[in-house]
């Protein structure tokens, strides 16, 4: 049916976006802009939206309990899925350059591509935002009125949240504590990553429920990870937004990633998101293939029988 479907373009088109690896980054710019667009959009809800239209106690009132927090998480989750269903018939939708790192180390994925990859999923991730702020813009604007908070003054954490992370007070400004939590967050991301798409793994979803579950992980990943640092878990993610943020007037809390209001601070935070990401992915697949990914090859070579009950890949 698909091969039925006239293209948009006629037969005229033979730019960007058509075949080979130009296909594929197109496929990495959308698919990201789509994953911001709802997973930076879910957070304008929870900070700005619902408070600025009368759906909470007061225009300034959010996270009154663990509802916002899920909201975001499972918001974050459906973000993830329909991001995957979107660009994964044409990239594999990497759309986290930790991903396209792991890959690359682990999964034969060209090292050729990474950067290439890197940058359509970084520019795919500043236009998500900016089509967030487009349309939460006044949202944001009345929020920060109401709570007297001025972004250009540093006093607009609230509706920074929306587009990138900052990591918890109890950290007391401590780099190391953000960074770990970026490395085993992001570590988790890519073992399910790959669990959920290894032929060999028996127990890999059939058909195609293959994103969704990449979603659900993503959702378990901030329910039980997600306090500490915002599990940005992906690169592109945080700091095209954190651009964007800096450039609508959010200022040094954006970029480096400087705050201080009385107890609470962190300063130059902008690389952790960065680097604890890349780290993570890395280690992430090496940990799969090393209780995993290693055994499901040794028992093919050898033509092991599964243990009865115990669900065996064809493939």
């Amino acid at each position: 049916m698909a091969t039925e479907i006239k293209p948009l373009h006629g037969e005229g088109r033979s730019m960007f976006g058509l075949s080979g690896l130009l296909g594929e980054l197109s496929s990495e710019f959308f698919g990201t802009m789509v994953l911001l667009a709802f997973g930076d959009g879910v957070v304008a809800v929870a900070v700005a939206g619902l408070p600025g239209s009368g759906r909470t106690s007061s225009p300034t009132t959010i996270f009154t309990g663990v509802g916002g927090w899920l909201l975001i998480t499972f918001g974050w989750m459906f973000a993830v899925a329909m991001a995957v269903y979107v660009a994964g018939g044409v990239s594999g939708a990497h759309l986290n350059p930790a991903v396209t790192l792991g890959l690359a180390v682990r999964r034969r994925f060209p090292w050729s591509k990474v950067l290439p990859y890197w940058a359509a999923e970084l520019v795919g991730a500043i236009f998500g935002a900016l089509i967030v702020y487009m349309v939460y813009g006044p949202a944001i604007q009345a929020f920060d009125l109401a709570a007297k908070a001025v972004p250009q003054q540093g006093t607009a954490l609230a509706t920074y949240s929306i587009f990138a992370t900052f990591p918890a007070a109890y950290f007391h400004g401590s780099v190391l504590g953000p960074l770990v939590d970026q490395i085993v967050g992001t570590a988790f991301l890519l073992i399910f990553v790959l669990a959920l798409t290894d032929g060999r793994n028996g127990v890999a979803p059939q058909g195609n429920l293959g994103p969704w579950m990449v979603g659900a992980a993503v959702g378990a990943i901030g329910m039980s990870y997600g306090t500490n640092a915002g599990y940005a878990i992906n690169p592109a993610r945080d700091f095209g937004p954190r651009m964007v943020a800096w450039l609508f007037g959010w200022g040094k809390t954006a970029f480096p990633g400087t705050f201080s209001s009385g107890a609470f601070h962190f300063a130059n935070y902008f690389w952790i998101p960065i680097a604890g990401p890349l780290i993570g992915g890395v280690v992430g697949v090496l940990l799969y293939d090393w209780f995993i990914g290693d055994v499901l090859a040794a028992r093919l070579r050898t033509h092991e029988e599964p243990e009865a009950g115990r669900a065996v890949s064809t493939e």
